[in-house]
């Protein structure tokens, strides 16, 4: 038999024996459901889509220059210390330069005082891991940053909305809650907040610091959005005020002014927090990238972040403008909403009969999109809301976003 017409040996069957499913996901991710604007930005990535929904700097107006000469020096200068592991505390060289800058608006701050983070919203994720245990109680403005629910919820926190007004939080409020519900902190975006965009008022700051000092409450005070400002003069953080300051985090970032391709940020605490946090952050990711801590730390040495950010506030406050100026003809009568001093965000009220998110599908049809207010709210959502992003688009490209979100609207 040749070896073309041998028959092939007959195939042994194999018995497979039956599976047990996998261990489930961890309750609080089950729990917790994704970003819908990370969802709606998703949608409406078509680049014919004016889209009012991100929280997106202008890519235009970033100094893509003085970054790519920061990294060029590091990377030729320092190469082996740029391409090494680093402490978990953040790179020296950049923290003395943060300190400068804290100081510089009215809060003596020193390097040791400091944590670089990978983006503020790990700091976020720091905090929650050094101060939250499931179960606790956390206090937020209503509405809040979405994403700090997010980490909240992750945490497994309670999140109690503390009642307020166009000026934020109100004091009465927050200590009754505090009295009640026995919170281990309260979260708060005081200036240019998202997704409102009001900023606290210096003497509604105060009350808050007061409260925290008479009934023993930490104050997570946010600030990425602090140095956009176009209108007004600056608002002390809460952190400087005396009542609070062994007892508030602040947090800032380099995503809004410089760029958040870079995931630098950083958090500014009492000692034994902050010690927790970096112990929290060795088991996140050992530390931040190096190399873009020393990138960033020779632009703030040889470049003038403070006279870019003024030229990027000149550009945002023309956009803001024109968005202020377009829409009385793209919201429908008896809609109202604010006009913030700076950041990044404007946010509307339409008439109690409008659902923001049931008319979103509606209005992407007509290639714009915002984000509905709901998702922002801890307590009652108010589905009459909406949050538009006014930055990352021209003036020109603004008007015509709304006049689509007004056909987008009104059905036509």
């Amino acid at each position: 038999m040749t070896p073309a017409s041998a028959s092939a040996p007959a195939a042994t069957a194999t018995a497979v024996s039956p599976s047990a499913p996998v261990p489930p996901l961890a309750d609080r991710v089950r729990s917790t459901g994704g970003s819908p604007v990370r969802d709606i930005l998703a949608v409406t990535a078509r680049p014919e889509v004016i889209n009012f929904a991100g929280g997106l700097p202008a890519p235009e107006l970033f100094d893509r220059e003085g970054v790519a000469d920061a990294f060029r020096y590091v990377l030729e200068e320092a190469p082996a210390q740029a391409l090494q592991y680093a402490t978990t505390e953040g790179e020296p060289a950049l923290r003395e330069r943060l300190a400068a800058r804290v100081t510089a608006r009215g809060l003596p701050t020193d390097a040791d005082d400091l944590l670089v983070t990978t983006g503020s919203q790990q700091a976020l994720s720091l905090l929650a891991t050094a101060l939250l245990d499931p179960g606790d109680t956390v206090l937020v403005e209503e509405p809040c940053y979405l994403a700090a629910l997010q980490v909240f919820g992750l945490a497994g926190a309670r999140i109690v909305a503390v009642p307020g007004d166009a000026d934020g939080p109100d004091p009465d409020a927050l200590a009754a809650l505090v009295a009640r519900e026995r919170p281990k902190l309260l979260y708060t975006v005081p200036t240019f907040q998202n997704p409102t965009g009001r900023t606290l008022p210096a003497g509604r700051r105060a009350a808050l610091a007061a409260v925290a000092a008479r009934h023993g409450l930490w104050i997570v005070e946010d600030d990425p959005y602090g140095e956009l400002r176009y209108d007004g003069e600056h608002v002390p953080w809460i952190a400087a005020h005396p009542d609070a300051r062994d007892r508030t985090v602040l947090l800032g970032s380099f995503s809004k002014v410089m760029a958040p391709g870079l995931r630098l940020g950083w958090l500014r605490a009492p000692a034994a927090l902050r010690r927790a946090c970096a112990v929290a952050k060795q088991a996140a990711d050992l530390h931040t990238p190096t190399v873009n801590q020393l990138a960033a730390a020779r632009y703030l040495a040889v470049r003038d972040l403070d006279a870019h950010v003024r030229r990027v506030a000149a550009v945002y406050r023309e956009r803001r403008d024109a968005m202020l100026a377009g829409l009385p003809d793209a919201l429908p009568q008896g809609s109202v909403w604010n006009s913030p001093d700076g950041g990044m965000f404007l946010w509307a009220r339409l008439p109690e009969s409008y659902d923001t998110t049931a008319l979103l599908p509606q209005v992407v049809r007509h290639d714009v999109a915002y984000v509905p207010g709901a998702p922002f709210h801890a307590g009652e959502p108010d589905r009459s809301t909406l949050r538009l992003c006014f930055v990352t688009q021209t003036p020109e490209e603004i008007g015509e976003g709304l006049r689509r979100l007004g056909k987008g609207l009104f059905g036509r």
